[in-house]
């Protein structure tokens, strides 16, 4: 309770927030319906970046003297389940992104195509936003630009850019 109540005062006091996390499956002990309320929590609070982690068995820890009797393809299945769901909720996300523009930073350029992210996402981790220069425009590798959401799927953005 403490943890949902904490995650609606940030969406309230910074509106337009986009709150990353990760979760862990699989912890030695861990039960169905704590899974379950792994899920609903992961519903309920909407994260717009979410990875997700089977438990490991590793030395020097202190989950490493409880016996790991969690099956790894059960681990498994509830690592993809829970990335399956992030699927949609980002797809949700990214939808209501579209015709608004952001300040993305032009990471690469691949095949003609420019490859930049917005102020709310890491390299190499996070959505990506592509951009195909219109005819005669020229963008640079490091630069700003303001782009035009376009299109959207679960993890990528497709803008424009206007000079």
């Amino acid at each position: 309770e403490e943890t949902y109540n904490l995650v609606k005062t940030i969406r309230e006091k910074v509106p337009g927030i986009h709150i990353r996390t990760t979760m862990l499956v699989g912890f030695p002990n861990e039960t169905d319906k704590d899974y379950s309320v792994l899920q609903e929590f992961v519903q309920e609070m909407k994260f717009e970046r979410l990875g997700v982690f089977q438990y490991s068995h590793e030395e020097d820890t202190s989950a490493y003297k409880l016996e790991d009797i969690i099956p790894s393809d059960l681990k498994e299945q509830r690592a993809n389940d829970l990335m399956n769901l992030q699927e949609s909720i980002s797809y949700e996300i990214n939808q209501q992104k579209v015709n608004q523009t952001y300040k993305v930073l032009l990471d690469r350029r691949e095949n003609g195509t420019y490859i930049g992210r917005t102020e709310f996402d890491s390299p190499e981790v996070d959505n990506e936003v592509i951009i195909k220069p219109g005819e005669n425009q020229y963008l640079r590798i490091g630069d700003f630009v303001h782009a035009k959401i376009i299109n959207a799927d679960a993890f990528d953005l497709t803008a424009t850019v206007n000079e």
